[in-house]
């Protein structure tokens, strides 16, 4: 980050400050919340969690280097700090306090499913001509969004923030934070439902950006979403919608699947047009390039940068991230889900070359209806053409009860832990198999891709 002084940090977060008064001329260089992470020059803002309490750690963030801590309890011996009466408040106050210092775009990256994917396009596309800072891994809740406006340096010209919610009045909160020169939403889908009820609520929530969207900004919108395709700009605010069809600024022709490892496509954007070839697989990460592209071209870049950074895009861990691992492949997708995404990971599967197999589990979040979103995925994946269908999870036995009453012959299990899961899955591939893992985080996929 650009320095700023402890004085500075007292007054953007209303705290403090205990110690010697010489000390508030002093900058800061980095806010951290991990001591471990701790550099010279650093803010630590230790956050009372579930189990431990990083208060504790005061003395080790000091140690390492730390020029300054936060707290929320009164800290004995000679020891300066800042005390505040939330942590949580506080880092946030003082992200909202540095954002304003700030001179470059910030672009802030909304949706349903594919924020990170879309995040990474956009970062990947941007970068072949500016200076960029994103999101690291999908740190995009009240939290996460601070630390990455905290995390911009003087020489960025473009941050990119990933904007995640839960329930109403979470995106106003993380709006007044990074008041973004640009948004990009990606999709309304059925997440969250247990807060948001259901996708007008979800619409409701995610455009509560929209009032603090700066004048002469730009909203990038997915045109083929119906809900999105209502959505207006404010006034003062570009609106940029893209798609498949040619009333678009920016629209896609000639999608295709290029086997299971990537899409091809030809782009056009303000009438040119230049083909693609996507490194990703699946007609989703298609869209994830038209909207880079709206923002691309909106900030200039080339036909020739915009390709570019299209086709040197990566995966990203844990998002549809593909190991090749005893003649079989894995394709590891199992940080996060819900029915967009599961649909959208199951028709990736189905291109694969060989057998197929699915690993799927619970879904988080899904309200009333989730009995039903579960059931109709399994219904879906046995539409694809998946040969084989291994699940665990509660919900998941509706998963179950989907593919088996479209009888198409999948092979189709469910199993009461993740362990007999595994067990069976190892007894089951063989050389030439295209293996999915997908669940919500909370059921801990990433151990069956380990055990792979």
């Amino acid at each position: 980050m650009k320095p700023i002084t402890i004085e500075e940090v007292c007054k953007a977060c209303g705290g403090n400050f205990v110690g010697p008064k010489e000390k508030l001329t002093q900058v800061i260089t980095g806010v951290v919340k991990d001591n471990r992470e701790v550099k010279r020059g650093d803010l630590f803002v230790p956050f009372r969690g579930a189990n431990v309490d990083a208060h504790r750690f005061i003395p080790a963030a000091y140690e390492a280097g730390a020029a300054m801590v936060l707290s929320e309890e009164e800290l004995t011996g000679d020891v300066a700090y800042i005390k505040v009466d939330s942590c949580f408040q506080a880092l946030k106050d003082i992200a909202a306090y540095y954002r304003k210092q700030l001179t470059c775009k910030i672009i802030g990256v909304i949706g349903s499913v594919g924020k990170t994917s879309t995040k990474e396009m956009v970062a990947s596309v941007l970068g072949t001509h500016y200076s960029v800072q994103k999101t690291a891994g999908n740190l995009n809740n009240e939290i996460g969004l601070p630390l990455t406006i905290l995390s911009i340096e003087a020489e960025h010209e473009i941050g990119i923030v990933e904007m995640g919610i839960s329930d109403f009045g979470e995106m106003t909160r993380l709006s007044e934070i990074a008041r973004p020169d640009m948004v990009v939403m990606t999709n309304i889908g059925d997440c969250h439902l247990e807060m948001l009820h259901d996708r007008d609520g979800v619409l409701k929530a995610k455009t509560e950006v929209l009032p603090y969207i700066s004048q002469g900004g730009l909203l990038v919108l997915n045109d083929v979403d119906e809900k999105l395709a209502t959505v207006k700009a404010p006034e003062g605010v570009t609106r940029i919608g893209y798609g498949f069809t040619e009333d678009k600024v920016v629209y896609a022709t000639g999608s295709k699947a290029v086997g299971d490892t990537a899409h091809a496509a030809t782009i056009h954007v303000n009438g040119e047009a230049f083909d693609v070839t996507i490194p990703l697989p699946g007609e989703h990460n298609l869209y994830n390039a038209m909207a880079a592209v709206c923002v691309g071209w909106k900030l200039g870049l080339s036909i020739a940068e915009m390709k570019q950074g299209i086709e040197s895009v990566g995966a990203v861990s844990g998002r549809n991230n593909r190991i090749e691992k005893d003649g079989c492949t894995i394709i590891d997708d199992c940080y996060n889900a819900n029915p967009a995404s599961m649909r959208a990971s199951l028709s990736v599967l189905a291109n694969a070359k060989g057998r197929k197999i699915a690993v799927l589990g619970d879904m988080g979040e899904l309200g009333e209806r989730e009995k039903e979103l579960h059931y109709e995925i399994g219904f879906f994946a046995a539409e694809k053409g998946i040969n084989v269908l291994f699940c665990t999870g509660e919900l998941s036995k509706e998963m179950v009860c989907g593919a088996e009453a479209a009888k198409n012959g999948m092979c189709v299990k469910h199993f009461e832990t993740k362990e007999e899961l595994v067990k069976a899955l190892l007894c089951e591939k063989r050389t030439g198999d295209t293996i999915l893992i997908k669940a919500s985080h909370f059921m801990r996929y990433e151990t069956v891709v380990a055990a792979l």
